[in-house]
């Protein structure tokens, strides 16, 4: 499995560009308002160099990352829920994301247009979940009253869905944003059907001018995002897009001289993906061999026969035992055959929680 992350922001404010840099797919992105027309969306390769690592000591023919896909809609803009613009209309695409990365402009450019005349990241901020909320109002609201009924007439799944968007529709009239409510993981799982969009957990993603990278103090506009983003415990990746779309156009040996210049270690974007896993409480497990060393996105907490399953249900469906070492004993104990001369392979059943950086091979039957 990979996980979908919406992007969502201002018109202008560099979403395009960003997406350009994750996903090299060319979506236009120019300097005026509703560039982005057509929804894009983009696969991406999950930067992990334990997978190279791995092949040293296990050769193979290829190396396959875990992937995301960014989907990226038009800008929104204030009275979009009224039909303002042209962001409402693709919402629908953002719906059945599983979180949201939501691109803040923090640089002042007067060359660069802002649909509201100037720079002010928190009401831009604001802008945004406003519509967000009204979105999903409209969208809890066509489906209270049928709920409603069918809870009366004693369904039961009915009645506990009703239960829930009632705090639900109260909270977004009163401007907060699901995820804000305190609902449980049972609540939330009641409503998933509904695909709110501000049910998901969300990222901030301030883009920043190019003098700023490398700056060990974030501007102003950045501060005020990493205290707006505190108070709901979401996380704030600063990156500048002018320079990471530069970076996507290089090759590698490119791309090491170029960030060794800018005073970056690795592309802004690579922090992007690993704070999108983070979020969503993703990790990777890996299977290695002569014909490909790959790696497997799950849930943090999950046992063998679910991780088992992201590469074929009958796999999960048919589990018998898991065959595991971890990425640690690989590097210290330098192959297969060290690892299982030290008694690092084991063994594993149903019950077994798999761990980041897990080598499985999987014994099933179908």
């Amino acid at each position: 499995m990979g996980f979908q992350c919406g992007i969502v922001g201002l018109p202008n404010v560099g979403k395009s560009t960003i997406f350009n840099a994750l996903t090299s797919a060319k979506a236009e992105a120019a300097n005026y308002p509703f560039c982005t027309i057509e929804p894009n969306t983009g696969i991406v390769k999950v930067p992990d160099p334990r997978l190279h690592d791995i092949q040293k000591y296990i050769p193979t023919d290829r190396l396959i990352p875990a992937t995301m896909t960014f989907v990226d809609i038009a800008g929104l803009v204030k009275g979009a829920s009224k039909g303002e613009g042209l962001g409402n209309q693709f919402l629908g695409h953002i719906r059945e994301t599983n979180a949201i990365a939501h691109v803040v402009r923090c640089f002042s450019d007067p060359n660069v247009i802002h649909v509201d005349g100037s720079v002010d990241p928190i009401r831009d901020i604001n802008v945004i979940d406003i519509e967000l909320m009204l979105a999903d109002l409209e969208a809890v609201t066509k489906k209270f009253s049928d709920t409603a009924k069918r809870a009366k007439q004693g369904d039961k799944k009915a009645a506990a869905q009703f239960g829930v968007l009632e705090p639900v529709k109260a909270g977004l009239e009163a401007g907060k944003p699901v995820r804000a409510l305190g609902l449980s993981d049972d609540e939330m799982a009641l409503i998933h059907d509904f695909h709110l969009i501000t049910a998901k957990k969300v990222m901030y993603v301030a883009n920043v001018d190019d003098k700023d990278i490398g700056n060990p103090e974030p501007n102003e506009y950045v501060k005020k995002v990493m205290e707006h983003a505190k108070k709901e415990g979401a996380p704030v990746i600063q990156i500048c897009g002018k320079i990471e779309s530069e970076i996507a156009e290089l090759d590698e040996a490119e791309k090491v001289a170029f960030l060794k210049e800018m005073g970056m270690e690795e592309p802004g974007l690579n922090r992007v993906i690993r704070a999108g896993y983070a979020l969503l409480g993703l990790q990777t497990y890996f299977t290695a061999g002569q014909v490909e060393v790959r790696a497997w996105t799950f849930h943090k907490g999950w046992k063998a026969p679910q991780a088992a399953g992201v590469i074929h249900t009958d796999f999960e469906k048919g589990f018998i035992k898991a065959e595991v070492f971890h990425y640690d004993d690989l590097m210290k104990l330098k192959s297969e055959a060290g690892i299982r001369d030290a008694g690092a392979l084991r063994l594993e059943g149903k019950e077994y929680v798999v761990r980041d950086g897990d080598i499985m091979h999987f014994r099933f039957n179908v």
